[in-house]
């Protein structure tokens, strides 16, 4: 009983998805909104510099302060 239930319930969830996929418009970004001011594009090496080695450095950061201020370990 339980598979008929798991399968009606996948059925309906990608029969909704389908549907919403299949009745959404495109969002149309080529067209030109009033005061759009888009900013200039960034270079290949700004745009690894912000959304690769950023995060990686903020992680680091942040695993290194989490590791130094860790009160739990004991002080022999």
């Amino acid at each position: 009983m339980d598979k008929k239930n798991a399968l009606r319930a996948g059925a309906v969830a990608a029969g909704t998805t389908l549907m919403m996929l299949l009745m959404s418009s495109p969002a149309l970004a080529n067209t030109r909104d009033d005061g759009d001011d888009p900013a200039p594009k960034l270079e290949v090496i700004e745009t690894i510099g912000l959304y690769v080695a950023a995060p990686i450095a903020l992680f680091l950061i942040i695993a290194g302060l989490v590791m130094v201020l860790d009160k739990s370990r004991k002080q022999a």
